[in-house]
Formats: structure tokens, C-alpha cells, sequence
């Protein structure tokens, strides 16, 4: 891990990039086409950190918006989700998540869990577009990486003046917000809130970003019949 946490340092020398120089790393040491890292909460996704590739963004970005997938069981069962080959066991288990992942081009999924004891701290997840389990190396190469990715998390959360703050990619602050303006709107609580945003987004093929957006600008309601503005 010292080896791995040395080498992302010299390519990011103020820390700045350093989660994305790690995932970059990860991707060219294991067997896997892409690599994401996101911050996790109690509540599932909270913020996309690094993604290496356009099907990595596109499959957390996924997670995010239908709140399952592997990333999402991995957090929450803190123990690494290994899915060798997502088009004979995806469907079942995430019906949703399946169609998404198997449309990008991906047939291999491995998340782990970013943890310090009982405390989530996020989620390292490993695409690939040919299905096949990690051998035992690879496997431990793999969390190898996920402890550094955890240091990595955990000093930037604490405003390291080395590592800086943590450089979420996408606008989820807008999916927060959003959530409060739907359970007010529909007067529900924020969990279900939540549902209610993810649900939609699903039924209508979009980001949940956009959607949430809509509902900032005023564009959509959940609390009018006729909100298709």
C-alpha cells in the first residue's frame, strides 16, 4: 500500500489530484478497463471522487441516480461485492442497475468497501468490459488499492493541508437540495423524497443531476398534477 499511496503522490506532488492519479493507477495495475471512486453515506452515494473513463462516469453516475448496484451493496454490507459476470447475475439482482451496465459495455464488476470499522467512508469499484473473475493476486492487488484509496478519502475529508479538500466531480449538492424541495413539495420525508427523485429519473431515461436541477429552476413539481413544464 505505501508503494501504491508513493507513486500517486509523485504523479499529484500538492494532492490535489491524488484520487484521481490513484484510480488512474488501479486501472493500469489490474486487469480492468475502468476505475471510479465515490463517497458513500448511510444513504447510499453522496459524491463521485475520480473516474477514469466515460463508462466508469457513466456507471456511478448509475448507482446515483437508481441507488442500487454494487457499489451501493458493497457500503452497506462492508465487504467487497465481486460480480465476475454481470449479464448471468446482474438482472436478478439489480434489475435496474443490469440493463444500464450491460448498455455501457461492461461485463465485470468489483466493488469494495472503503471502511474505517463501522464507518463508510466510500467505495472503490473496478469495470471491466470482458467477464472473468481477479485471481488471488489480483484480488489482493486490488485491496491493496482500496486501503490506500481510504487514506486517501479520510485525509482529504479532514482538510489535510497536504492533501486539500476532496474534489467531488459532479453537482450532487443539487440532488440534496432538490431531495428537500420534493419532500416539502409532496410532503414526505427526505428518504422517501429521495425515491421519489430517483424513481422519476429512472421512468424518464435522464440523470438524476438534470432532474434535480429541473426541480431547483422550478420546471418540475412534485407537488402539481401538471408538472411537465
Amino acid at each position: 500500500m505505501e508503494e501504491i499511496l508513493r507513486a500517486a503522490w509523485a504523479g499529484s506532488p500538492d494532492g490535489s489530484d491524488l484520487p484521481t492519479r490513484l484510480a488512474v493507477a488501479c486501472a493500469r495495475a489490474l486487469p480492468v478497463s475502468g476505475v471510479g471512486m465515490a463517497l458513500m453515506t448511510d444513504e447510499g452515494p453522496a459524491g463521485l471522487i475520480a473516474a477514469t473513463d466515460g463508462a466508469a462516469l457513466e456507471l456511478e453516475e448509475l448507482q446515483f441516480t437508481l441507488g442500487e448496484g454494487p457499489c451501493v451493496d458493497a457500503s452497506r454490507a462492508g465487504r467487497p461485492v465481486l460480480q465476475p459476470d454481470l449479464a448471468r447475475t446482474a438482472p436478478l439482482r439489480w434489475p435496474a442497475f443490469a440493463g444500464g451496465a450491460l448498455d455501457a459495455g461492461i461485463r465485470a464488476v468489483f466493488a469494495f468497501p472503503l471502511r474505517v470499522g463501522a464507518i463508510r467512508v466510500g467505495v472503490l469499484d473496478l469495470y471491466r468490459d470482458r467477464a472473468g473473475s481477479l485471481s488471488a493476486d489480483e484480488l489482493a492487488e486490488a485491496l491493496s488499492f482500496a486501503d490506500a484509496a481510504t487514506l486517501v478519502l479520510l485525509h482529504a475529508q479532514a482538510g489535510s493541508p497536504v492533501l486539500g479538500a476532496v474534489a467531488v466531480l459532479d453537482e450532487r449538492a443539487e440532488v440534496h437540495q432538490a431531495t428537500g424541495v420534493v419532500s416539502v413539495q409532496a410532503a414526505v420525508g427526505l428518504a422517501e423524497a429521495l425515491v421519489l427523485l430517483r424513481a422519476r429519473a429512472f421512468a424518464e431515461g435522464r440523470p438524476l443531476g438534470d432532474l434535480a436541477r429541473d426541480v431547483l429552476d422550478g420546471t418540475v413539481d412534485f407537488g402539481s398534477v401538471d408538472d411537465s413544464g
